[in-house]
């Protein structure tokens, strides 16, 4: 136990470091892209018909191909198995069952691609049937430009599953970058864009950018694509798609919870669609950073323990991992809650995106700003269910939470008369269904042993609380509405936080808190002494 606790705080958490510092600046460059787009759109028609029609390809290339997607989990969860010595070449049945699963997904998505092109418009008017014709048929066109993103989405998935099982964590959360950067170029080098078209161009752009990236070092590492469709008696792709299908169908159920969303946000004020897509960007800045950075390198060996049955091991490692997310979720809790809106305003409010956009986009996140800590639970365990073979108990739970997804927001907006916020709202109930019923039901499989993350989540609350109240008075000693006041208010508010939640966390001697500390201390030292 002392060598699996001396791995995680050496292992895991320089992993971590790394991966955060590559994730932060591919989240920086992505918010640069979000302020682009809100300068060029602001929250209109043109921006919510781009990001109507992009949730179609992000769920090809975010949700099913993305980091910690079903795609990359499944390639992990199999391949790290099978592949004894990640310092040699793969072996022929490595490469055969890398060159059936590049075949198959290429097969199936192009088939979903042409579809949705043909019936883009159909597809459309069903999604946001409550839209006027001019945005549904602006979506479309967004929608047929942006289905090569849809194609290519899976593929990209299987390639960071294989660079990350290789432990090449830093060119799969790069990659990203490049989507950001064609968009960013293209909105600047062209000027007049009434319908917003350069967006889905460049979007597209982008993706082929992120899959020509990737391949070059796949072909380095040894694997060559010949293609194939030997499924039958194949033990090692049986196990993929066992894997695979439920999870697919569990982020599809999750997207479905958007569209539900969409459906609710089309009969709202014009913008609203945007505000909600930029509320999220906001949130994902630092809560994404701290997912992708320790669930990463914690997924591969999730999978290895479960292979060696090391049941303590799971525990420790995700005990830890869950805590030290949580620890860090809080302060950004805290700075949504008392600054949020003053962010918004130093980062968006200028051109197109007024006084009325930041305020809608505040509507949102405020409420987005609940789901923190049981999203970083949820997507937590799931890794865990994954690990074990498992991604039917997922698919599961998400699929019962659609009908509590629908009844939320029609109460919330039709019955309560909320209005963004009610959608926002709607996704903290749901999220906190999922996490806690995938908590209590991973019983089947590990006792997981909660009581130690309870205990140091008792305090990291109460320093949260303190911390809060504390923030909000510094808040109330500003007054007047300047960018220099602004900024100052977010800096001061900042430090504040920072200093009075570590400092009661420490005083109340969380766990996981001194893990971090004790890390931070070394590293202070070691370059102290050079």
């Amino acid at each position: 136990m002392e060598a699996t606790k001396k791995d995680f705080s050496t292992g895991v958490l320089k992993a971590a470091w790394l991966i955060a510092l590559v994730t932060i600046f591919s989240k920086l460059i992505g918010f640069i892209r979000d302020i682009v787009i809100a300068n060029g759109y602001g929250t209109s028609l043109v921006s919510d018909a781009y990001f109507y029609a992009y949730q179609i390809p992000a769920l090809a290339i975010i949700l099913l191909g993305g980091v910690g997607g079903p795609f990359h989990s499944a390639t992990v969860a199999v391949f790290s198995k099978i592949i004894p010595d990640l310092s040699e070449k793969p072996s022929e049945k490595v490469n055969k069952l890398y060159s059936t699963f590049i075949t198959v997904s290429l097969l199936a998505f192009t088939v979903l691609g042409v579809l949705f092109f043909v019936f883009a418009d159909k597809i459309m008017a069903l999604i946001v049937s409550e839209g006027n014709p001019e945005l549904i048929s602006l979506a479309a066109k967004h929608l047929q430009i942006m289905t090569p993103v849809f194609i290519i989405g899976g593929i990209i998935g299987i390639y960071y599953g294989i660079l990350i099982t290789y432990k090449k964590f830093m060119l799969p959360n790069f990659s990203p970058i490049l989507m950001s950067l064609a968009i960013i170029i293209m909105i600047t080098l062209v000027k007049n864009d009434p319908s917003g078209i350069v967006l889905a161009w460049a979007t597209t752009i982008g993706a082929v950018a992120q899959f020509l990236l990737q391949f070059p070092q796949i072909r380095k590492l040894g694997f060559k694509f010949k293609p194939n469709l030997e499924i039958k008696g194949n033990h090692e792709f049986k196990n993929l798609m066992e894997l695979l299908f439920p999870a697919a169908l569990s982020s599809t159920v999750g997207q479905l919870h958007v569209y539900v969303d969409m459906f609710f946000a089309s009969c709202l004020m014009a913008g609203a669609w945007t505000a909600i897509g930029y509320a999220n960007r906001i949130f994902q800045f630092p809560v994404g950073i701290l997912v992708t950075a320790f669930l990463v390198p914690l997924f591969p060996i999730f999978s290895r323990l479960v292979a060696d049955k090391d049941f303590d091991g799971i525990r420790n490692y995700f005990n830890k991992g869950v805590g030290v997310l949580f620890f860090c979720s809080i302060p950004i809790i805290i700075g949504i809650l008392t600054v949020g809106e003053d962010c918004i305003r130093l980062v968006f409010e200028r051109g197109t995106f007024d006084a009325e956009s930041t305020k809608m986009v505040t509507e949102a996140l405020i409420f987005l700003s609940l789901v923190i800590v049981p999203y970083v639970f949820r997507d937590s365990i799931t890794r865990v269910y994954y690990a074990f073979n498992d991604s039917k108990t997922p698919f599961v739970v998400a699929f019962s939470s659609i009908v509590l997804k629908y009844a939320a927001n029609f109460l919330f907006i039709n019955v309560l008369g909320m209005q963004i916020s009610g959608i926002t709202l709607s996704h903290a109930v749901v999220t906190c269904f999922n996490a806690i019923l995938l908590g209590w039901l991973i019983k089947d499989k590990i006792d997981l042993q909660y009581g130690r993350l309870w205990k140091n989540s008792w305090k990291m609350i109460l320093s949260g609380v303190v911390s809060g109240l504390i923030c909000w008075g510094v808040v109330l000693l500003f007054k007047g509405d300047t960018k220099v006041l602004l900024a100052l208010k977010v800096a001061l508010v900042s430090v504040v936080c920072l200093a009075t939640y570590i400092g009661m966390n420490l005083l109340l001697k969380m766990e996981y808190c001194e893990i971090l500390f004790d890390r931070l201390k070394g590293k202070v030292m070691s370059y102290a002494k050079k």
